[in-house]
This record gives C-alpha cells, sequence and structure tokens, in this order.
C-alpha cells in the first residue's frame, strides 16, 4: 500500500511538471507569437529623421493613445539626398511593413512607385496630390496611399501678402526656390499672379545646393531686392541657420513657410500647424491597423494655420512690424 501511495505521488509529480512545462512552452510561444505581430511603421523621410523630435515624439504618443498595442518603427532619412529615395522606399518594402509613413512630396511618390499594396500615409506634401498623380481625388484617394496635405504652394500668396503689408514700400522680392524640389516649383509658379495682384516684381533665387546660398543672396542684392520669401524645400529646412543669417546680413526681412526659421532668428513665418498634421497622421495609421483602407479615407487638407512674428528678428534689421500686423500675430517673440 505504501508503495502504492509512492508510486502515485511519483506520477502526479510527473504529471504535474508536464503541464507545468506545457504551459510554460505555450506562455513562451503566445509571448513570441504576441511581438511577432507587433504593427511595423516604416517611415521614410526626405531629410534628416524624425526619430526623437518634438513632432516625432507627438506622432508616437498619440498612436500609442489610440492603439492598445505597441509598434515598431524602421526609420530610413534621405538625409536630403532625394536620389536616395526609391532606394530606401524598397528597403522598407522588403521589410514587410504594414504601413509606409513618408514625409515631403519626393517620399511620397518614392513610396508609390515602390509599392501598390502596402498602405501609405504621407505627411508634409507640398503639392496638390491630385494633380501629382498621388490620388484620384481627395474625397475617394483610391489606390494605397493617402495622407495629410499641408497646401504649401497655395501659402505662398498669402506670405508676400504679409510681407507686403509689413514693409509697405516694398516693390521688388527675392523668391528663394529648389527647381529640383516639385513642391517648391508649384510654389513658385503659383507666386507670380498674388505677386503682380500686389504690384511686386520677383526675383528667382534658384538654389539647388547649400553652396550656393551666399552668391544667391549676393545676387537677389544686385538685383536690388529688398525683402524675401522662402518656399518649403528640405534643403532650406536643413540649412535655415544658414538662411537667416545670411537675411539678416543682407538686411532682408524675410517671411518663412515653417516656424523653425523663425525659431532659429529669422522675422516672420506663416505656414499650417504641423502639430496637427502628425497627430492626423498617427489617427490615419491606427485606422489602418485596425482595418481601414487608405483608398477610402479622403485626404485631409489644413484648417488650422499660424503667423509667427521675431521682434528681435526685427530689431536686427531696424524693421518696425506694424500694429495691424503684429496684431494678427499668433505667436510674438520678444
Amino acid at each position: 500500500m505504501k508503495q502504492f501511495s509512492i508510486e502515485r505521488a511519483a506520477t502526479s509529480k510527473v504529471l504535474c511538471l508536464a503541464l507545468c512545462t506545457l504551459l510554460l512552452s505555450a506562455g513562451v510561444s503566445a509571448q513570441a507569437q504576441q511581438q511577432a505581430k507587433l504593427p511595423k511603421i516604416g517611415w521614410l523621410d526626405s531629410g534628416t529623421t524624425v526619430r526623437g523630435t518634438r513632432l516625432g515624439e507627438l506622432f508616437l504618443s498619440t498612436l500609442h493613445k489610440l492603439e492598445s498595442n505597441k509598434v515598431t518603427i524602421e526609420y530610413r532619412p534621405a538625409n536630403n539626398d532625394l536620389e536616395r529615395l526609391p532606394a530606401l522606399a524598397k528597403e522598407l518594402v522588403h521589410l514587410d511593413v504594414d504601413v509606409l509613413v513618408t514625409t515631403t512630396t519626393p517620399a511620397a511618390i518614392a513610396a508609390k512607385n515602390a509599392t501598390k499594396t502596402i498602405p501609405i500615409v504621407f505627411i508634409l506634401l507640398a503639392v496638390d496630390p491630385v494633380a501629382a498623380g498621388l490620388v484620384e481625388s481627395l474625397a475617394r484617394p483610391g489606390g494605397n496611399i493617402t495622407g495629410i496635405t499641408n497646401i504649401a504652394a497655395e501659402l505662398g500668396g498669402k506670405r508676400l501678402e504679409l510681407l507686403k503689408e509689413t514693409v509697405p514700400k516694398l516693390t521688388r522680392v527675392a523668391l528663394l526656390w529648389d527647381p529640383q524640389n516639385s513642391g517648391s516649383a508649384q510654389a513658385w509658379k503659383e507666386s507670380q499672379a498674388p505677386a503682380r495682384e500686389l504690384g511686386l516684381q520677383v526675383h528667382s533665387m534658384e538654389v539647388s545646393s547649400a553652396e550656393n546660398f551666399e552668391s544667391a543672396f549676393n545676387d537677389a542684392i544686385k538685383a536690388h531686392s529688398t525683402a524675401l520669401a522662402v518656399t518649403p524645400t528640405i534643403l532650406a529646412t536643413s540649412h535655415r541657420k544658414q538662411i537667416v543669417e545670411l537675411a539678416a546680413k543682407t538686411r532682408l526681412p524675410a517671411i518663412y513657410p515653417r516656424e523653425e526659421f523663425v525659431e532659429s532668428g529669422g522675422l516672420m513665418s506663416y505656414a499650417t500647424d504641423l502639430e496637427e498634421h502628425f497627430r492626423r497622421a498617427a489617427v490615419y495609421v491606427d485606422k489602418i491597423f485596425k482595418g481601414a483602407k487608405p483608398a477610402e479615407l479622403p485626404v485631409e487638407q489644413p484648417t488650422k494655420f499660424e503667423f509667427v512674428v521675431n521682434l528681435k528678428a526685427a530689431k536686427q534689421i531696424a524693421l518696425t512690424i506694424p500694429p495691424n500686423v503684429l496684431a494678427r500675430a499668433d505667436r510674438v517673440i520678444r
């Protein structure tokens, strides 16, 4: 009887150990499976990586509030070398990401050319996405791509208007643009009509390399330009400090396409609210993770714009900002 009890206890112990091993194995397997299923985002950036930046962290925090699971992100920045974008886009496609997020027009075009199946969400699109062939329509994009456009090219006229109000006697303005950037080229074209309506002659400052900024400013002065408007380009944004310093050196009142220029010492900026762009992009990515199709997600256009003025920069070039212009500013740096 005692021998039977010992054998039964031993058998129970073996069964218990086997059951524990099975449960542990199942748990490890489930955990591995859960990790394998983490949504993966491929981030294609024309400039430097957004990882760790204010806007990048805003995108992540918004996504985490919406999404119960964590996500992994593969970042591929082109570091202003636009010729690298097609290869980087293909690299992300081969990583089998669940969604591609692109910043700027060239990145969006490279991503669309790289895949017809992986969903794409674009941010900071400076051109008309329909005219660029990215989507069929704003309401129903079709295909595998949608996102948020910043209608940057269309804001060129508004910037010239603000510049004219700031410098009432202004007659000739230099427009800094990059012919190799499709969004910047469109901004250049769309600035011509508003300039004529404002009685402004426009001097073309074509710059496609940072080495040419200084000579372009010298040419603008020789052409008797007395103010500067900058179109949205990756090159300009990446070298904004150099541009701001050259504008101050040549004493040109300048208006910029992003507030980062003003934060770097520039005079004024008029732009869409980029924080809202990145929040909305996170919302779209979350919807796609939950089954929505890009073809059915309308391309969103900005509804909020910010006018920022730097009084320190104005003082540096001995410019007095008219009270009516200052009153319209959403933010004033003193």
